[in-house]
């Protein structure tokens, strides 16, 4: 079994050089292929991904049976290569099993898409001839999710089937690929490279992928960035900080987003060892529909000191009975910072 990064180490007679040598080629040595396309983005998750530990990325595919035809960081071929391979995909010459697209669909200016160009025309057209051909759509990252930095910009980015937090995006609310399901979307400014193997992993397996209302599955996105933090007694007797550098909840004035974020942060730990709150710095949100917010970072919108965005399925009237008894009844231990995180 090769994989797409295994393919630069061929000989030249042995490389793919058109559709019907690579059907041959396919046939003999893979399972299902992969296409990943770059749109408008910074390249942060193709990063993440390449910090896979065990398995490796290659392992990972190798393991999987899983091919890539193409991946800007692992694919040695030139713009005719890259041309000819979507032509062959397009006019269904090759299978398309996962097309994962990183980076929001730039639709600027006025609707054109030629803010974002490959092989003189609009990505945009690309990720819908693709899609169609697709057994299924992976968005992976925030941006190819939900439009992420630029969806309120003059690149009018949007995600694959979501706009923000709104249903439609570029391939419209009622888009379905040929494996029966919608644009399957991994949120994170990365997305952590796990969620990535572990995705790719299920559906070729075809293991059931259940997604939550974003369309994220809930093994990773099920569960609030709070949930695991190991901060979580702090914020329990709110025993705040005001000042970074101390071991207190992050909740209440440095803007930590951990109890209104649903992301796999603490439980997918990035290098298999932290997280941004193990080491002090509050959750931005980095996995929602609606990152960036529009006001600043680490700072909590509070009123007479009480936040204004309360954690998910607390109303306020609870909330602040709650908290006012529990910071009363906090043990000293924590109002002393003595329990370490």
């Amino acid at each position: 079994m090769l994989s797409g990064a295994d393919i630069g180490s061929l000989s030249p007679e042995n490389r793919l050089s058109g559709p019907d040598r690579a059907v041959l080629f396919l046939e003999d040595v893979m399972t299902s292929t992969l296409y990943w396309l770059q749109c408008g983005g910074c390249g942060g998750d193709t990063m993440a991904l390449l910090g896979l530990e065990w398995p490796n990325i290659i392992e990972m595919l190798e393991l999987n049976g899983i091919d890539v035809l193409w991946h800007p960081s692992l694919s040695d071929g030139g713009p005719s290569r890259q041309k000819e391979l979507v032509r062959a995909l397009v006019e269904g010459e090759l299978p398309l099993d996962f097309l994962c697209v990183e980076g929001g669909v730039i639709r600027g200016p006025g609707g054109t898409g030629m803010y974002d160009m490959s092989d003189f025309k609009p990505k945009k057209d690309i990720v819908a001839a693709l899609a169609r051909r697709a057994r299924f759509v992976i968005g992976v990252g925030t941006c190819a999710s939900f439009g992420g930095i630029g969806a309120d910009g003059v690149v009018e980015a949007t995600g694959l089937q979501f706009h923000k937090s709104r249903k439609g995006g570029f391939l419209g609310e009622d888009f379905i690929s040929s494996g029966g399901l919608p644009v399957v979307n991994l949120p994170g400014c990365p997305c952590h490279g796990e969620a990535v193997a572990g995705t790719l992993a299920a559906l070729q397996a075809e293991w059931p992928l259940p997604l939550n209302e974003y369309n994220a599955p809930l093994e990773w996105y099920g569960l609030l960035v709070h949930q695991g933090c190991i901060r979580n007694e702090y914020h329990e007797y709110r025993v705040e900080e005001v000042e970074f550098g101390r071991r207190g909840c992050l909740f209440f004035h440095l803007g930590c987003r951990g109890p209104l974020t649903h992301g796999p942060c603490n439980k997918l730990l990035w290098n298999g060892r932290s997280s941004k709150t193990s080491v002090g710095v509050p959750c931005m949100g980095c996995t929602s529909p609606e990152f960036p917010q529009p006001h600043p970072f680490f700072y909590t919108r509070n009123i007479a000191g009480v936040p204004i965005e309360l954690p998910e399925g607390v109303d306020r009237p609870h909330y602040l009975a709650y908290k006012g008894m529990a910071a009363a009844a906090a043990p000293e231990r924590l109002k002393n910072r003595e329990t370490r995180v």
